[in-house]
């Protein structure tokens, strides 16, 4: 028999409140899309809780405290396109996909890509394209995004994510900083001009790919 949840969905919401979260088309997609879905089966009595869960491949869902930062931060409104780098189990892209028009998510690891692309398809996230690659360069091709949220801890932001963010206020959301250490950066792009905000400091695993961390290190220190 499965064990009792230990949070409930009406639990959750109430913490991200009293963590600020204000804006409440963030809160309801955190409500209308179901965590456990994109768990394993035996972490599944532990979906709500707001803390961060495996996913194997030593990847982990993130805290929706965090999912629910960034998002906000993104400050996403039903017409954008947005682009994400790190796929993972897929939940970010689904919360994404009730705010956006079109959600484009990139995920370097082929298990996972394909894991994730299956059951956003049979959950009906049909607003959502997955693509394997190396997201750390983004996804030129179906930019310009009027968003863009990295999930995974990069040493800074790379030019070329910029130059796919819109001119017209495009927002990029990132941890930048060491592999053990990084601060949550949002960047909004106005013509040629960039500014920068700190969100404060997070814990996220290393971005892999070219613009990422070298691998082999990564590995070592995870």
């Amino acid at each position: 028999m499965a064990k009792a949840a230990t949070c409930t969905k009406e639990d959750l919401l109430a913490e991200l409140r009293d963590a600020g979260i204000t804006d409440e088309r963030v809160l309801q997609a955190i409500a209308s899309v179901a965590r456990e879905q994109f768990v394993p089966l035996d972490l599944r009595p532990r979906a709500w809780e707001n803390c961060a869960l495996p996913i194997g491949d030593d990847q982990s869902i993130s805290q929706p405290s965090v999912v629910s930062n960034m998002v906000e931060a993104a400050g996403l409104a039903p017409s954008h396109r947005v682009l994400e780098i790190g796929t993972g189990s897929g939940y970010g892209a689904a919360i994404l996909s009730q705010l956006a028009r079109e959600v484009v998510t990139v995920e370097i690891r082929p298990i996972l890509a394909l894991e994730a692309a299956e059951r956003l398809r049979n959950l009906r996230f049909d607003n959502v394209t997955v693509l394997q690659a190396d997201g750390s360069l983004g996804w030129p091709a179906r930019g310009p995004y009027d968003a863009i949220l990295v999930t995974a801890a990069a040493p800074t932001i790379a030019a070329r994510l910029l130059a796919q963010l819109s001119p017209d206020g495009g927002r990029l959301v990132a941890p930048i900083g060491s592999m053990r250490r990084q601060q949550l950066v949002l960047v909004e792009r106005h013509g040629g001009t960039l500014r920068s905000r700190d969100l404060g400091g997070v814990r996220f695993v290393p971005l892999r790919g070219i613009a990422g961390f070298d691998p082999i290190e990564a590995e070592r220190r995870n």
